[in-house]
């Protein structure tokens, strides 16, 4: 496995030197842990309905979906009556996808039992770098829908530290030995996250900024 400086160098090369290549890396929000409660639902939703279908055709909507959805109010999701379903799945202004639509009620319960472990943000705020894979994990375990990229696109939307395993980012571990395989095993993703937490303690940087410069090695 080469070192992070090694693959900084490969990506800089590819994209107009070191200068230019930190001009396009993205860096932790630390505005993250203020985030409200009706925004991670929010962001949960949009992360659902992106997966499997086109991203354009989900933010030109997106209006649609925050009006139907009464801003991501999320006691009002959680308590969300077969009435309010049924007039979700007739609506024109958003997809009407109903098993996706029903992720957005089990969504605002689990957001709602976060608020015993401190809140959404704060447990999420909180979760060790050094464990991001346990955080997608508890992700998929208890949220709706929100297992592989996911996951992992609702943290990185919402400025949360974090890598994404991306087409690109996977072709850099497998050339680094890391997997041989796009990781969807907990032995592979342990293998992934020790990997990143190699190349952190190498360069100080966040997982985000890593997970940036090995998808631009090979992107």
């Amino acid at each position: 496995m080469r070192s992070f400086d090694e693959i900084f160098d490969i990506s800089a090369t590819r994209h107009g030197g070191a200068e230019a290549l930190e001009a396009k890396l993205q860096r932790p929000d630390p505005a993250v842990a203020n985030l409200a409660e009706d925004r991670w639902l929010s962001l949960m939703t949009k992360c659902v309905f992106q997966a499997g279908f086109s991203w354009k055709v989900i933010e030109s909507k997106w209006p649609g979906f925050e009006a139907a959805f009464d801003q991501f109010d999320v006691p009002r999701n959680a308590f969300m009556d077969e009435e309010k379903l049924d007039a979700l799945l007739r609506n024109t202004d958003i997809v009407r996808n109903g098993a996706k639509i029903q992720t957005v009620r089990d969504n605002a319960i689990f957001l709602m039992e976060l608020r015993q472990e401190g809140g959404a943000a704060k447990v999420f705020a909180d979760w060790p770098d050094t464990d991001f894979i346990g955080l997608l994990e508890m992700l998929k375990k208890r949220g709706s829908r929100l297992g592989g990229n996911s996951g992992q696109m609702v943290m990185r939307f919402a400025g949360r530290d974090g890598f994404v395993l991306s087409r690109d980012v996977t072709a850099r571990l497998i050339a680094e030995g890391v997997i041989d395989k796009p990781a969807t095993s907990k032995t592979a993703l342990r293998q992934v996250q020790a990997a990143f937490n190699s190349w952190q303690e190498q360069s100080g940087r966040s997982l985000m900024e890593i997970s940036r410069v090995l998808a631009l090695s090979c992107g």
